[in-house]
């Protein structure tokens, strides 16, 4: 079955629990350059991660960091269209961080919640439309996929470029949230901007 292939809805299901059955993707060459760098990708958080110099988890860790990157930049890059050079990132939605980890993190289902939320945010979909079943559901998840997906694929491009220029880059605790605060700063400027540019009645 392809990764992002819905086989069978219940008309009664919610379409949370049906994103949550998808498998993004992601571009090939982000595997080696930003996901094993920072993750076990294909191991699962284990005990032995800080020995190995990895400071993530689940190889969906980087992802949803490269996710919310691009959320809160606001931008977004296509996946390129060779299918050959991208690949699903191996577990689905509704698995991420429902479980405690070895590296004493606890569990953290809300945060798909906080994505399925920003995602139908930031979706153009008429759900009226979808109401009155003029549109397949599954048709709407895949749109709320390639949302993820793009906004991923700049974070992924964001997160790639900080290691390309030092290697260490992520390794301060500080690294990520840098990265947030940079953005927000950013946009909290663009708003004062905005607000300056309002001539008074």
């Amino acid at each position: 079955m392809n990764d992002n292939t819905i086989d069978y809805i219940d008309k009664d299901e919610k379409i949370i629990d049906v994103w949550g059955r998808r498998n993004p993707k992601f571009e090939k060459h982000y595997e080696q350059s930003v996901i094993r760098v920072l993750a076990d990708y294909g191991i699962g958080a284990s005990e032995h991660t800080d020995t190995k110099g990895k400071i993530l988890g689940a190889g969906y860790e980087p992802y949803i960091m490269a996710f919310f990157i691009g959320l809160y930049a606001d931008k977004k890059i296509p996946l390129i269209d060779d299918s050959e050079e991208v690949k699903g990132l191996g577990q689905q939605l509704d698995k991420w961080g429902n479980l405690d980890s070895k590296k004493l993190r606890k569990a953290y289902p809300k945060l798909r919640e906080y994505i399925f939320i920003s995602l139908v945010a930031k979706t153009p979909i008429d759900w009226i439309t979808l109401d009155k079943g003029e549109i397949k559901v599954a048709d709407v998840v895949t749109q709320l996929i390639k949302t993820m997906e793009e906004y991923a694929n700049y974070g992924f491009s964001v997160m790639a470029d900080k290691l390309e220029s030092n290697k260490g880059y992520f390794f301060s605790k500080r690294a990520f949230l840098d990265i947030f605060m940079e953005l927000t700063d950013r946009n909290a400027k663009v708003d004062d901007e905005d607000d300056e540019e309002v001539e008074p009645l």
